[in-house]
């Protein structure tokens, strides 16, 4: 595990630990060409410089995120918003974790990218990746 998120998952109480020290092995033992490190305060994983998934504290539980979740066809995953394609769900204990629709996901996440890494340069315009 990257040691910036290992020392972020250690900031948080016993119980938050464990959340974030199961979310953060599943990904890396799946996604295991991805690049992970602390973005915007939080950690993310990134194929070819492209945000993938990542996880935050919210005021409700921790936040697992998909950047491109919203077209994964998933009822458990919650779509924030209209103009990205991102796609969440929250966990406030470890035992709500289900290893295996997490592993589907990030297959899917894999395989369903919108190009997040230009969306600057695009002016706000996301594209599928194909």
């Amino acid at each position: 595990m990257n040691p910036c998120i290992e020392a972020y998952n250690s900031k948080h109480t016993t119980a938050e630990q464990a959340i974030c020290h199961q979310l953060a092995s599943i990904i890396d033992s799946e996604l295991t060409e991805a690049e992970s490190k602390i973005w915007h305060a939080h950690p993310v994983w990134f194929l070819n410089g492209n945000p993938i998934v990542g996880y935050s504290r919210q005021k409700e539980g921790w936040r697992l995120m998909f950047w491109s979740g919203a077209d994964f066809e998933e009822e458990q995953l919650k779509i924030k918003g209209k103009k990205f394609k991102d796609a969440s769900i929250i966990y406030t204990s470890i035992e709500q974790i289900n290893i295996h629709d997490l592993k589907r996901w990030l297959k899917k996440s894999r395989e369903i990218q919108w190009d997040y890494k230009n969306l600057v340069k695009r002016k706000g315009r996301l594209e599928r990746l194909p």
